[in-house]
């Protein structure tokens, strides 16, 4: 007997890119049977490899693999009329609808909820899109890089102050805004299995990142308080609150929200008890009211310089200081942390080749790990599709014909 809880339940995914069909491969994960509708020319997510310094193979596609392993995929030409009617009767078996498409889209479309509500009313409906559904700029294209980071306040906040912006990376915010997609998703099914009634979910890039950024932006209000963001480090709140470099060029990243639960057990653990009883360092109250956070951020620096890494960690863990080695990305695929908790698979690839790849952030334990396929071809399953929604041999030639359906030979 099969211990995944979606087990029986449909989805349909009219997505692209990241963000939706990540609640997606979730969904799947768990056991739905999860449909991806993907136009002839390919969801343009197949094609990132070289922005992301990955070859370009299709037979090879990690990033692809990640975000739409355990789905199956047919090619639907929605803009003819049989490629269409293939599309709803698709969406008549369905539980869950996916989609990332704009609002005027969907409108032009006729695929809005208000569209679909009527004849689907127990139709679990999720979207998630840049900017949200209304306002202004509903229309606007919406990309981590932008509706996340830059508008959500990322890339203004987290710099140091009199530099440029940190860094990006793709994905970051999608896998954060389809997970929560996959929140609603869960609970409006649970309310259409037990009561009947379906449900609009909705989540957008930026609303996830102001939530996201929700204690800071919330104190921003309070304009008498505090260092106004971006800071330099040295000049912060809590001048415990950073990355030290050590003697052997790494960095090691501290936390300590409550400056004066930790003072003390830093201060010992860096080697300056001579500063431990210090009224000019402690309580907080009197490093602010002074301005003097920037000298201790200097002591704690200059002492952490004198260490390894390796001397760092071990005085740190004796003191029960919370800290970690910032790690890099070739670093990560090795961590044994995350192998311990099935972070991690190892795909060996028909050509060969054995990749690590990624796996969704939740563990089951009666479950145990998910299967891990690798993400469909265009159009791969799309007979399969068809033939179980009732299509014969004939209809599904005839529809691949009048180029309403596609399927990429290999």
């Amino acid at each position: 007997m099969s211990n995944k809880p979606l087990e029986g339940i449909k989805v349909i995914e009219l997505a692209n890119f990241i963000a939706a069909a990540t609640a997606g491969r979730f969904l799947a994960d768990l056991g739905a049977d999860v449909i991806k509708i993907e136009s002839p020319k390919g969801d343009p997510l197949r094609y990132t490899a070289p922005s992301e310094g990955r070859p370009l193979d299709m037979h090879e596609n990690t990033t692809w693999d990640l975000e739409n392993a355990n789905k199956r995929c047919i090619s639907l030409n929605m803009k003819t009329p049989e490629g269409k009617k293939a599309f709803f009767k698709l969406l008549d078996t369905a539980d869950i609808l996916i989609t990332n498409w704009r609002v005027q889209a969907l409108e032009r479309a006729g695929l809005t909820y208000e569209c679909l509500k009527e004849k689907y009313p127990k139709l679990v409906y999720a979207m998630c899109t840049g900017y949200g559904e209304y306002g202004p700029d509903k229309d606007l294209p919406g990309f981590d890089f932008t509706a996340f980071f830059a508008r959500g306040g990322y890339l203004e906040t987290l710099r140091q102050k009199g530099s440029v912006p940190m860094n990006v990376v793709p994905g970051l915010g999608d896998h954060n805004v389809g997970m929560n997609l996959v929140a609603g998703i869960l609970a409006a099914l649970y309310q259409a299995k037990t009561k009947g009634i379906g449900e609009k979910v909705t989540t957008s890039l930026f609303q996830t990142a102001v939530f996201n950024m929700g204690m800071m932006v919330q104190a921003a209000q309070y304009k008498d308080i505090g260092t106004p963001y971006p800071i330099n480090v040295r000049n912060g709140n809590n001048p415990l609150l950073a990355a030290w470099e050590t003697r052997d060029g790494r960095f090691i990243q501290t936390c300590t929200p409550d400056y004066n639960t930790y003072y003390k057990k830093l201060m010992s653990a860096i080697g300056r008890e001579d500063l431990v009883d210090s009224d000019k360092y402690f309580p907080i109250q009197n490093v602010q009211k002074t301005g003097v956070g920037y000298e201790v951020y200097d002591i704690v620096m200059s002492a952490i310089k004198t260490m390894t890494v390796d001397e760092c960690s071990e005085r740190l863990t004796k003191a029960d200081i919370p800290f970690a080695l910032a790690q890099s990305l070739e670093e990560m695929l090795v961590d044994k942390q995350a192998w311990a908790n099935e972070c991690f698979y190892s795909m060996k690839y028909d050509n060969g080749n054995t990749r690590t790849l990624v796996r969704p952030p939740v563990n089951f334990a009666e479950m145990g790990e998910p299967e891990y396929v690798r993400g469909p071809m265009i159009g791969e399953q799309g007979r399969e599709v068809l033939k179980e929604i009732g299509y014969t041999d004939e209809q599904i030639e005839k529809l691949i014909t009048e180029k309403g359906l596609y399927i990429e030979e290999d």
